[in-house]
């Protein structure tokens, strides 16, 4: 029997893998139904409903203007109509909402539907990490794959090639997956890790604004270079304490080396980094000024793991993430990321 497939978020990565989705269901009849509901928050754009402009237009032209999405993606505004009969669950939707979502679903689903998510970023609870997929697993009671690489929305809708890793539990999610996702510029890899690569999505915002100090104050490649390798390094350390299911390829994988490269040349907290070294404004303030409504990761993200580490009495090593939530706080200036050995001592 063919899987319906439910894709809960519409923004930019949301709509960018949309198309994907709707490409892959068609050319597959034998797996896919032939339609997929996309969950849009419904809004008006110069008096139409963005769910009517989708379904006619086909192209989400707030978020993903310009990139025609196959007509076998119907979007529909009510959730519980877009999760109640799918086997198959892709959520793609920024973190923060998820909590309440999932809250919302969880009589709604089948029992047996199989979750896979694009989120990057984990949750903090009471001091410690808990990843995403973990999160979904708890509340829903299914088994939830991840989706994480080197790929930024715009760049995967204009079909331009880039990697990405899928990780899973159990081999049956992780192929079924991969069909729905792999295409020729969308070079899928399943791995038997699902939280490695959600730890890398998170950890590598951290590095990324280490990257970002960087290059405000000028660096050259072989600086940026060093702080990028060391974070990898860091990042590794990290995850494999933190858990003993990751896997220690899963760093040579999109999701570990080729995100954190992605991220540190062109991402959101290198930009705001850079930013930051240049200006020393608050964050808010950054955010306000570049981001257009999206958020700084890297911030949050490196305090959650001081604090972590610093429970644990582990901040020797891990001295670089120290040192950038050190500078991201104001405690240190942006030059010190250098001496990221000494200045912790």
């Amino acid at each position: 029997m063919t899987k319906k497939v439910a894709i809960i978020g519409s923004g930019n990565w949301g709509s960018a893998i949309a198309k994907i989705i709707g490409m892959n269901i068609a050319k597959n009849t034998t797996d896919f139904d032939q339609k997929a509901k996309m969950w849009v928050y419904e809004e008006m754009i110069d008096g139409q409903k963005l769910t009517e402009i989708i379904n006619t237009k086909h192209e989400n032209v707030k978020y993903l203007p310009g990139i025609k999405l196959p007509e076998n993606i119907v979007a529909v505004p009510e959730l519980d109509d877009v999760v109640s009969d799918a086997d198959l669950l892709v959520f793609v939707l920024p973190h923060q909402f998820l909590p309440r979502l999932l809250n919302g679903i969880k009589d709604k689903i089948k029992k047996d539907a199989v979750a896979i998510h694009l989120i990057k970023g984990v949750f903090f609870i009471d001091g410690e990490m808990v990843p995403i997929s973990s999160r979904i697993k708890d509340v829903l009671g299914i088994e939830c794959c991840t989706l994480m690489g080197a790929n930024v929305a715009n760049e995967v809708a204009r079909e331009e090639f880039c990697e990405t890793t899928i990780g899973y539990e159990t081999q049956e999610a992780g192929e079924i997956f991969f069909k729905l996702f792999n295409t020729k510029f969308f070079e899928v890899t399943i791995i038997q890790d699902v939280t490695g690569p959600e730890i890398c999505g998170a950890l590598k915002n951290i590095v990324a604004l280490g990257s970002g100090f960087c290059d405000g104050l000028g660096y050259g490649g072989n600086t940026k270079a060093a702080i990028m390798r060391i974070g990898l390094k860091e990042m590794r350390g990290f995850a494999m304490m933190y858990s003993k299911t990751v896997v220690e390829s899963t760093f040579l994988e999109s999701c570990g080396v080729g995100d954190l490269i992605t991220t540190c040349i062109g991402g959101r907290n290198r930009k705001c980094g850079e930013y930051f070294a240049k200006t020393g404004k608050a964050w808010d303030v950054i955010e306000k000024e570049l981001l257009n409504g999206q958020k700084i990761q890297g911030v949050p993200c490196a305090k959650e793991i001081y604090e972590i580490l610093s429970t644990k009495n582990l901040l020797a090593k891990f001295p670089l993430f120290h040192t950038i939530h050190r500078i991201s706080v104001g405690e240190l200036e942006p030059k010190e990321i250098i001496n990221y050995k000494s200045v912790n001592n």
